[in-house]
Protein backbone atom coordinates (compact mmCIF):
# COMPACT_ATOMS: atom_id res chain seq x y z
CA UNK A 1 0.00 0.00 0.00
CA UNK A 2 1.07 3.48 -1.03
CA UNK A 3 1.96 6.02 1.57
CA UNK A 4 -0.99 8.32 2.09
CA UNK A 5 -0.11 12.04 0.74
CA UNK A 6 -0.82 14.18 3.51
CA UNK A 7 -3.25 15.87 0.81
CA UNK A 8 -5.32 13.33 1.18
CA UNK A 9 -5.54 12.92 5.06
CA UNK A 10 -8.16 14.75 5.73
CA UNK A 11 -10.68 12.93 3.27
CA UNK A 12 -10.27 9.62 5.67
CA UNK A 13 -10.44 11.17 9.04
CA UNK A 14 -13.81 11.30 10.83
CA UNK A 15 -14.94 14.74 11.43
CA UNK A 16 -16.00 13.80 14.50
CA UNK A 17 -13.29 12.91 16.07
CA UNK A 18 -11.12 16.24 13.82
CA UNK A 19 -13.11 18.49 16.73
CA UNK A 20 -10.68 16.87 19.72
CA UNK A 21 -8.23 17.56 17.20
CA UNK A 22 -8.47 21.02 16.56
CA UNK A 23 -8.74 21.78 20.49
CA UNK A 24 -5.43 20.25 21.05
CA UNK A 25 -3.70 22.13 18.52
CA UNK A 26 -5.43 24.98 19.69
CA UNK A 27 -4.20 24.09 23.11
CA UNK A 28 -0.54 23.65 21.74
CA UNK A 29 -0.79 27.15 20.29
CA UNK A 30 -2.45 28.96 23.10
CA UNK A 31 -0.90 26.85 26.08
CA UNK A 32 2.81 26.18 24.66
CA UNK A 33 3.24 28.08 22.18
CA UNK A 34 4.26 25.68 19.73
CA UNK A 35 5.36 27.05 16.10
CA UNK A 36 3.31 27.15 13.28
CA UNK A 37 5.44 24.27 11.24
CA UNK A 38 5.19 21.94 14.23
CA UNK A 39 1.44 22.49 14.58
CA UNK A 40 1.15 21.80 10.50
CA UNK A 41 2.65 18.58 10.87
CA UNK A 42 1.16 17.40 14.37
CA UNK A 43 -2.31 17.94 12.40
CA UNK A 44 -0.97 15.49 9.38
CA UNK A 45 0.12 13.35 11.79
CA UNK A 46 -3.42 13.11 14.02
CA UNK A 47 -5.43 13.30 10.80
CA UNK A 48 -3.46 9.81 9.60
CA UNK A 49 -4.10 8.02 13.09
CA UNK A 50 -7.89 9.03 12.40
CA UNK A 51 -8.04 8.48 8.77
CA UNK A 52 -6.24 4.41 9.82
CA UNK A 53 -9.18 3.91 12.97
CA UNK A 54 -11.68 4.72 10.45
CA UNK A 55 -10.25 2.28 8.39
CA UNK A 56 -10.25 -0.26 10.33
CA UNK A 57 -13.68 0.81 11.52
CA UNK A 58 -12.50 1.38 15.12
CA UNK A 59 -13.48 4.10 18.16
CA UNK A 60 -10.71 6.99 19.57
CA UNK A 61 -11.45 6.16 22.42
CA UNK A 62 -11.61 2.35 22.22
CA UNK A 63 -8.08 2.18 20.93
CA UNK A 64 -6.02 0.18 23.31
CA UNK A 65 -2.22 -0.78 23.68
CA UNK A 66 -2.44 -3.61 20.85
CA UNK A 67 -4.10 -1.46 18.76
CA UNK A 68 -1.37 1.58 19.47
CA UNK A 69 0.95 -1.41 18.51
CA UNK A 70 -0.77 -2.38 15.67
CA UNK A 71 -0.74 1.58 14.59
CA UNK A 72 2.89 1.63 15.19
CA UNK A 73 3.60 -1.51 12.18
CA UNK A 74 1.04 0.41 9.98
CA UNK A 75 3.78 3.42 9.99
CA UNK A 76 7.28 1.52 10.09
CA UNK A 77 5.37 -0.31 6.92
CA UNK A 78 5.60 3.28 4.99
CA UNK A 79 9.18 2.90 5.88
CA UNK A 80 9.18 6.90 7.32
CA UNK A 81 12.07 7.97 8.77
CA UNK A 82 13.17 7.43 12.48
CA UNK A 83 12.51 11.15 12.98
CA UNK A 84 9.08 11.37 11.06
CA UNK A 85 8.37 8.22 13.15
CA UNK A 86 9.29 9.87 16.44
CA UNK A 87 7.40 12.87 15.88
CA UNK A 88 4.36 11.08 15.04
CA UNK A 89 4.33 8.71 18.14
CA UNK A 90 5.46 12.04 20.27
CA UNK A 91 2.41 14.10 18.31
CA UNK A 92 -0.57 10.97 19.15
CA UNK A 93 1.33 10.68 22.87
CA UNK A 94 0.36 14.30 23.49
CA UNK A 95 -2.87 14.18 21.84
CA UNK A 96 -3.66 10.75 24.14
CA UNK A 97 -2.60 13.19 26.74
CA UNK A 98 -4.52 15.52 26.11
CA UNK A 99 -7.78 13.80 25.74
CA UNK A 100 -7.29 12.31 29.54
CA UNK A 101 -6.65 15.65 30.98
CA UNK A 102 -9.88 16.60 29.30
CA UNK A 103 -11.68 13.22 30.88
CA UNK A 104 -12.79 12.65 27.24
CA UNK A 105 -10.76 9.06 27.95
CA UNK A 106 -9.75 7.22 30.96
CA UNK A 107 -5.97 6.34 29.73
CA UNK A 108 -3.12 6.74 27.16
CA UNK A 109 -2.72 3.82 25.06
CA UNK A 110 0.35 5.09 23.46
CA UNK A 111 2.28 5.75 26.70
CA UNK A 112 3.89 2.83 26.53
CA UNK A 113 4.84 2.37 22.80
CA UNK A 114 8.54 3.66 22.81
CA UNK A 115 10.14 6.01 20.78
CA UNK A 116 13.07 5.47 18.49
CA UNK A 117 16.21 6.41 19.29
CA UNK A 118 17.09 9.61 17.30
CA UNK A 119 21.32 10.10 16.43
CA UNK A 120 22.26 13.37 18.25
CA UNK A 121 23.24 15.34 15.53
CA UNK A 122 25.53 18.45 16.31
CA UNK A 123 23.96 21.77 15.76
CA UNK A 124 24.79 23.66 12.22
CA UNK A 125 26.53 27.20 13.14
CA UNK A 126 28.94 29.84 11.89
CA UNK A 127 32.47 30.61 12.46
CA UNK A 128 32.72 34.17 13.21
CA UNK A 129 34.54 35.10 9.37
CA UNK A 130 30.96 33.86 7.99
CA UNK A 131 28.55 35.78 10.33
CA UNK A 132 30.61 38.92 9.35
CA UNK A 133 30.27 38.16 5.86
CA UNK A 134 26.35 37.27 6.79
CA UNK A 135 25.85 40.79 8.60
CA UNK A 136 27.52 42.38 5.93
CA UNK A 137 25.40 41.20 3.21
CA UNK A 138 22.06 43.32 3.15
CA UNK A 139 22.22 46.86 1.75
CA UNK A 140 21.72 48.84 4.56
CA UNK A 141 21.32 52.13 2.37
CA UNK A 142 17.21 50.81 1.84
CA UNK A 143 14.82 49.91 4.15
CA UNK A 144 14.79 46.34 3.58
CA UNK A 145 18.19 45.98 4.27
CA UNK A 146 18.08 47.90 7.30
CA UNK A 147 15.18 45.65 8.84
CA UNK A 148 16.97 42.52 7.52
CA UNK A 149 20.34 43.65 9.13
CA UNK A 150 18.73 44.62 12.14
CA UNK A 151 16.60 40.86 12.30
CA UNK A 152 20.08 38.89 11.81
CA UNK A 153 21.85 41.40 14.45
CA UNK A 154 19.43 40.27 16.85
CA UNK A 155 19.05 36.64 16.10
CA UNK A 156 22.88 36.27 16.41
CA UNK A 157 23.03 39.33 19.19
CA UNK A 158 20.37 37.55 21.69
CA UNK A 159 20.54 34.05 20.53
CA UNK A 160 16.05 34.32 20.67
CA UNK A 161 13.97 31.90 18.42
CA UNK A 162 12.93 33.38 15.34
CA UNK A 163 9.49 32.47 16.31
CA UNK A 164 10.19 35.31 19.22
CA UNK A 165 11.43 38.01 17.16
CA UNK A 166 8.68 37.90 14.95
CA UNK A 167 6.39 38.27 17.70
CA UNK A 168 8.05 40.86 19.01
CA UNK A 169 6.21 44.78 19.93
CA UNK A 170 7.72 48.16 20.47
CA UNK A 171 6.74 47.72 24.04
CA UNK A 172 8.61 44.61 24.56
CA UNK A 173 11.88 46.94 24.26
CA UNK A 174 14.37 48.80 26.06
CA UNK A 175 17.12 49.81 23.52
CA UNK A 176 18.62 52.26 26.46
CA UNK A 177 19.05 49.36 28.79
CA UNK A 178 20.03 46.63 25.72
CA UNK A 179 17.14 44.04 27.29
CA UNK A 180 13.82 42.89 25.44
CA UNK A 181 11.33 41.04 26.55
CA UNK A 182 10.64 37.40 24.86
CA UNK A 183 8.12 35.27 25.33
CA UNK A 184 9.71 31.33 24.60
CA UNK A 185 8.12 27.67 24.83
CA UNK A 186 4.68 28.13 26.50
CA UNK A 187 4.47 31.47 26.61
CA UNK A 188 7.37 31.77 29.40
CA UNK A 189 8.27 35.22 29.48
CA UNK A 190 12.25 36.53 30.03
CA UNK A 191 14.48 39.08 29.39
CA UNK A 192 17.66 38.85 26.88
CA UNK A 193 20.11 41.13 26.86
CA UNK A 194 21.37 42.76 23.61
CA UNK A 195 24.82 44.34 22.59
CA UNK A 196 25.74 46.95 20.81
CA UNK A 197 25.47 46.43 17.31
CA UNK A 198 22.30 44.64 17.64
CA UNK A 199 20.96 48.25 19.56
CA UNK A 200 22.85 50.43 16.90
CA UNK A 201 20.91 48.21 13.83
CA UNK A 202 17.69 48.42 15.56
CA UNK A 203 17.69 51.96 15.99
CA UNK A 204 18.66 52.65 12.88
CA UNK A 205 16.30 50.42 11.53
CA UNK A 206 13.50 51.84 13.59
CA UNK A 207 14.46 55.75 12.80
CA UNK A 208 13.56 54.06 8.81
CA UNK A 209 10.04 52.89 9.43
CA UNK A 210 8.93 55.88 11.32
CA UNK A 211 5.83 55.44 13.21
CA UNK A 212 3.00 53.39 11.38
CA UNK A 213 -0.20 52.22 13.85
CA UNK A 214 1.41 48.83 14.82
CA UNK A 215 3.02 47.54 17.67
CA UNK A 216 4.82 44.73 15.88
CA UNK A 217 8.71 45.58 15.32
CA UNK A 218 9.99 43.70 12.52
CA UNK A 219 7.62 45.04 9.46
CA UNK A 220 7.19 43.37 5.71
CA UNK A 221 6.81 45.62 2.79
CA UNK A 222 2.96 45.70 2.65
CA UNK A 223 3.08 47.37 6.66
CA UNK A 224 2.17 43.65 8.46
CA UNK A 225 4.32 41.94 11.07
CA UNK A 226 7.14 39.91 9.35
CA UNK A 227 6.81 36.43 9.62
CA UNK A 228 8.58 33.57 10.07
CA UNK A 229 8.77 32.05 6.55
CA UNK A 230 9.77 35.32 5.50
CA UNK A 231 12.78 35.64 7.76
CA UNK A 232 13.83 31.91 6.80
CA UNK A 233 13.73 33.06 3.01
CA UNK A 234 15.72 36.57 3.54
CA UNK A 235 18.33 34.70 5.55
CA UNK A 236 19.41 31.82 3.21
CA UNK A 237 19.33 34.52 0.30
CA UNK A 238 21.70 36.32 2.01
CA UNK A 239 23.27 33.33 2.55
CA UNK A 240 23.80 32.32 -1.01
CA UNK A 241 24.83 36.43 -1.31
CA UNK A 242 27.39 35.78 1.38
CA UNK A 243 29.15 32.91 -0.80
CA UNK A 244 28.15 30.41 2.11
CA UNK A 245 27.50 27.45 1.00
CA UNK A 246 26.42 25.42 4.12
CA UNK A 247 22.84 25.23 4.78
CA UNK A 248 22.09 28.25 6.91
CA UNK A 249 18.34 28.72 8.60
CA UNK A 250 17.27 31.52 11.53
CA UNK A 251 18.01 28.64 13.83
CA UNK A 252 21.44 28.53 12.74
CA UNK A 253 22.01 31.96 13.79
CA UNK A 254 20.40 30.86 17.55
CA UNK A 255 23.34 27.94 17.21
CA UNK A 256 25.95 30.05 16.24
CA UNK A 257 25.11 32.49 19.55
CA UNK A 258 25.51 29.86 22.07
CA UNK A 259 29.04 28.02 20.41
CA UNK A 260 30.23 31.38 20.08
CA UNK A 261 29.66 32.49 24.06
CA UNK A 262 30.78 28.82 24.95
CA UNK A 263 33.85 29.03 23.09
CA UNK A 264 34.79 32.47 24.25
CA UNK A 265 34.63 31.25 27.92
CA UNK A 266 30.34 31.72 28.74
CA UNK A 267 29.10 29.34 31.87
CA UNK A 268 26.63 26.45 30.65
CA UNK A 269 24.60 27.67 33.42
CA UNK A 270 24.21 31.45 31.45
CA UNK A 271 24.42 29.98 28.15
CA UNK A 272 21.13 27.95 29.10
CA UNK A 273 19.44 31.12 30.79
CA UNK A 274 20.04 33.47 27.76
CA UNK A 275 18.31 30.72 25.59
CA UNK A 276 15.68 30.05 27.81
CA UNK A 277 16.14 26.28 28.21
CA UNK A 278 14.32 24.65 30.83
CA UNK A 279 16.93 21.59 30.66
CA UNK A 280 20.91 22.20 30.77
CA UNK A 281 20.87 18.88 28.93
CA UNK A 282 19.50 20.32 25.82
CA UNK A 283 21.91 23.34 26.13
CA UNK A 284 24.77 20.59 26.88
CA UNK A 285 24.85 20.01 23.24
CA UNK A 286 26.90 23.55 22.39
CA UNK A 287 29.95 21.68 24.78
CA UNK A 288 29.97 19.01 22.28
CA UNK A 289 30.37 21.55 19.38
CA UNK A 290 33.11 23.81 20.50
CA UNK A 291 34.85 20.57 21.57
CA UNK A 292 34.69 19.75 17.53
CA UNK A 293 35.84 23.14 17.24
CA UNK A 294 38.73 22.95 19.21
CA UNK A 295 40.22 19.79 17.61
CA UNK A 296 39.37 21.22 13.76
CA UNK A 297 41.54 24.09 14.93
CA UNK A 298 43.97 22.41 16.79
CA UNK A 299 44.39 19.63 13.89
CA UNK A 300 45.35 22.17 11.51
CA UNK A 301 47.59 24.21 14.04
CA UNK A 302 49.60 22.34 15.67
CA UNK A 303 52.60 21.11 13.77
CA UNK A 304 52.71 17.51 15.83
CA UNK A 305 49.00 16.95 16.41
CA UNK A 306 48.93 14.40 13.01
CA UNK A 307 51.63 12.29 15.26
CA UNK A 308 48.93 11.03 17.44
Amino acid sequence: MRRPHPKNVNSMASSDYRVYVEQFIDSLRTERNFSQYTLTNYRIDLLQLLGFIKEKERQLFAIDRASAREFLYFLEKRKYGRRSLARKISAIRSFFRFLVREKKTKANPFVLISTPKLQKKLPNFLYLTEMEKLLDAPDVGTFPGKRDRAMIELLYGSGIRVSEATKLNLSDMDLNSGEIRVFGKGRKERIVLIGKYAISALKEYLSARGKPETRAVFLNQRGGRFTERSVERMIKSYAKKAGLEKPITPHTLRHTFATHLLGSGADLRTVQELLGHSSLQTTQVYTHVTKEKLKSVYDLAHPRAKII
